[in-house]
């Protein structure tokens, strides 16, 4: 008997989207609103048209963007296509560690998972961050990884993190803000 798993496809949190087309929406209405007020008695308003179609361009490429990003779980591994296009594939065979780490949120008590799945050489691999992925989505991946997860008994702060691990982290967290 031949059994063939199916590929299981993960999403990033759906209020994302709605949150996102709001914030959008309520960022630029007023403002070409008042533009266009302001623009088209003096006969500018082309200008005002141009900009307006160019944030609409760039709108819909992040909403194709944010519909194109997903984890697929399959008998092959873990791929995952980010939020830029980017895809990697993730073999079980090429894991080192799965470590889930809840972090603070800036300067609040309120924390948020973050998987870290990094390949035998040390590099991240895979990064899902609370914000975005169920902690169950987290958790079918390292599932599907057969590799155990690491879990921190205390929750860290970004800080705490970029001192003991600054390889998990991306280039720019590694750095501390100016002034902090």
């Amino acid at each position: 008997m031949v059994v063939t798993q199916q590929k299981v496809v993960l999403r990033p949190h759906p209020h994302l989207f709605t949150r996102g087309i709001i914030a959008v929406l309520a960022l630029t209405t007023p403002v070409f609103a008042v533009l266009y007020w302001l623009t088209i008695p003096d006969g500018g308003w082309p200008l005002v048209l141009g900009i307006h179609i160019a944030v609409i361009v760039a709108t819909t490429l992040a909403v194709l963007a944010f519909f194109s990003t997903v984890i697929q779980l399959g008998p092959d591994g873990v791929r995952e296509r980010g939020f830029f296009g980017r895809t990697v594939e993730v073999r079980p065979g090429a894991v080192g560690t799965v470590q889930l780490i809840d972090l603070y949120e800036g300067s609040t008590l309120d924390t948020q998972p973050q998987l870290f799945v990094t390949g035998t050489d040390g590099r991240v691999l895979i990064r899902m961050r609370g914000q975005f992925w169920a902690v169950e989505d987290m958790e079918r991946v390292a599932e599907e990884l057969d590799v155990p997860i690491t879990r921190r008994t205390e929750s860290m702060t970004l800080t705490e993190l970029r001192r003991s691990s600054p390889e998990l982290l991306y280039w720019f967290e590694r750095f501390p803000h100016v002034g902090r």
